[in-house]
Order: structure tokens, then sequence, then C-alpha cells
């Protein structure tokens, strides 16, 4: 009976313990881009952060958004008796509870710090950072990229906080380490809500995504860095994989990450080998040029900034055509008395369609009986 309803669904069988291991690998991505698109590490990008987490010392991980790489853990410490590292998975999907304990995962929503299990789970999270003192622990984070970063850092700082309860005063400058994988065009956002942050050279892939790939070249290579409030010079990155150490800036950069003589530092956000620009006194994309127009750097055959700029009735810039001293009482009026009729006009629109269905029904059927009725006298 029960089959019946569910017969267009796809169903697994057979199955084993490493299935139920790798929730992750089991479950369907959520694919809805407006609301909750899913896009999950691939084994290269999980398996550095697991290694760099350990290498760095880290006991407990919390995983906010980061499931493939809690299951890595889970899984490691299954595996390996010695393994002391812990994780906490805090995700806005729910369906990670058929698989894990409430000491191992909380429905949690990131951008407005919400626990959807109340007070228990928040207690949980208190305990998981309160643990040794708050001593090695780590926030590890892969928010959706369509998301805003003002919610998101409001959320995390409510994380540090509770972090920061076990601190004692001389310590309360100390910082909870983090790692907030984002595209490198959100650098500017995140330095603003955290400005300690500095962005890695490292390209982080995903399993499920088109673009976001390790090893394409040019403006094909994954855009996805990791932001971090940890010392660059700690973070060794995989010479295998093209990245080699900078002596003066003391960072692992990308292999196309010249460093700039003049800037006095690596300049290159994607990849690429950057141009210095004297005008701009900045290094730039090797795809942009200076525009004498826009008086900045730019893609070739943009729109400049001139054209656009300013009112659309006098030219001069700091207001809008709407607001221009140029434009006339008489005609500011009139632009009112039309926006007021279109309101208006609007609002008796909506009326009409919002009149019940039942009097437009009733209303047909009058109408065809009336229509018959005349029919049998013509005959």
């Amino acid at each position: 009976m029960e089959w019946g309803k569910h017969s267009g669904h796809q169903v697994l069988s057979d199955l084993s313990i490493a299935h139920l291991q790798r929730p992750s690998q089991l479950l369907c991505p959520l694919k809805n881009k407006k609301t909750n698109a899913q896009y999950l590490f691939a084994d290269r990008s999980c398996q550095f952060l697991l290694d760099l987490i350990i290498a760095l010392g880290f006991k407990r991980v919390l995983c906010v958004g980061t499931p493939r790489l809690h299951e890595l853990i889970r899984l490691k410490m299954s595996r390996e008796q010695e393994s002391s590292v812990k994780s906490l998975l805090l995700d806005i999907d729910f369906r990670y509870s058929q698989f894990y304990t409430e000491e191992d995962f909380c429905h949690y929503n990131m951008f407005n710090h919400y626990f959807f299990g109340g007070e228990a789970a928040h207690e949980i999270c208190r305990k998981f950072l309160h643990q040794e003192r708050g001593e090695g622990v780590i926030l590890v984070t892969d928010p959706p990229f369509g998301g805003l970063v003002e919610p998101l850092a409001f959320s995390f700082k409510k994380l540090i906080t509770t972090w920061r309860e076990t601190q004692e005063e001389d310590h309360s400058s100390k910082e909870l380490p983090i790692f907030w994988i984002f595209p490198y065009f959100f650098e500017s956002r995140i330095l603003e809500f955290f400005p300690s942050f500095s962005m890695m050279d490292y390209q982080v892939d995903y399993d499920n995504h088109a673009l976001y790939k390790h090893g394409k070249t040019g403006r094909k290579q994954s855009p996805v860095r990791i932001f971090t409030n940890i010392s660059p010079s700690m973070i060794v990155l995989p010479v295998e994989e093209g990245y080699r150490f900078c002596s003066v800036c003391q960072r692992y950069v990308s292999s196309g990450n010249q460093h700039c003589e003049i800037c006095n530092s690596c300049t290159s956000k994607d990849g690429r080998r950057w141009n210095h620009c004297f005008l701009c006194k900045k290094c730039v994309k090797p795809s942009w040029i200076h525009c004498n127009t826009c008086n900045r750097c730019a893609l070739r055959g943009h729109t400049c900034e001139s054209a656009k700029a300013g009112c659309f009735i006098c030219g001069g810039a700091g207001h809008k055509r709407s607001t221009c001293p140029n434009l006339s009482v008489t005609e500011r009026a009139g632009k009112a008395d039309r926006n007021q009729k279109l309101k208006k006009n609007k609002k008796i629109k909506m009326d009409t369609v919002k009149r019940p269905y039942v009097k437009h029904a009733a209303f047909s059927r009058k109408k065809i009986k009336n229509k018959k009725k005349k029919n049998t006298l013509a005959c």
C-alpha cells in the first residue's frame, strides 16, 4: 500500500554502513538556487581542509554548513582509534538529523543565528565551544554564495561571543580561529566586518558545481577562497598543485601570483598574473586597461561612467531627474498627478481581478440560460 505513493521517487536498496557514514553522498543535493541550493566540497578540498586543521593542532571543529567535512572527520574517528578530532555540524538541511544524534547535529539557520531545536540545541553548541576552556576549537563555514555578508557576519559574531564566555579577562582580545570559505570578490565586504582576516590563494572546488573546479585556467578557475584570521605564514598550501612560498609576503601563493615590487605584495586574486597600473597606483587584472574618461582601469569596450553619470535633464551630478532644479513646478505637479492616476487604475484593476469566481460563474450561466430562451422563442 505505501510503496504506491513512492513509485515516482528514486529508491536505493541494499544500503551498507559505509553508505550511512556518507549521508552527503546518499542524499540528493537541494537545487533551488533561490532558497537552498547545496554545493558540496570535492574530496580534494575536503581532505586538504582536514589535513590543515590537524596540522594546526585543532581538536574540535564547529562545521557551519560544511556537512562533507563533518562526515570526513567522523569517518576518521571511526577508522583511527588515535584520532582525537571531534566535530559538531550546524546546518539548515534537517535531513541530516536522520543520520546524526543531537550531540552531533543541530538544525541551524546561519543567516539569523536560529537554532530550530530551541535552547537545548543552543546549549549543545555552547558546551562544544566551551570544552577545554575554549582551547583547540576552530569554526569552519561554507555559506551560500548568494547570501548577504552582513547577516552571516552577525551570526558568526554571536558564535564568537558564545566561545568568548570561557575566556578570562586577560585574554579578551583573543580570537576564535575561523575558516570562512567564500568567493574572492567578496573580500572587501568580509574585511569590513572582520578586519583581521586575510585571504588564502587556495582554490576550493565542489563536486556538483559546473564552474567551481580546480585545475582550470584563466577566468574558468574556481573563485572560491579561504578567509581566515590565522596567520598566513602558518598555512601551508600543496606544492604539488602549483602553490609556492613567497619569502617577502611570508605566505603561500598560487604559481601565477607574482610578487609586485611596487605594491610590495603578491597582488593577484584570481590566480592569473596581474599588471601594475602606475596611474591607478595598484595592480589590476590582465584583461583591464586604464580609461582616461573613467580615470580608472576597466575592461575594454566598457561603458564609461561619465556617459551615464548625473541627471538626464541637465547632466548635473548629485541629483536625479525627478528632483532636477530645471524641472518646472508644473511638470512636477503633472508627474505627481499621473503617478496618482496610475495607482488608482491599478487598484481598480486589482479589485476587478479579485471579484469572486462564484459570482462570475453564476453570471455566465444566467447569460447562457437567457440566450437559450431567446433561441426557443425565435423558433
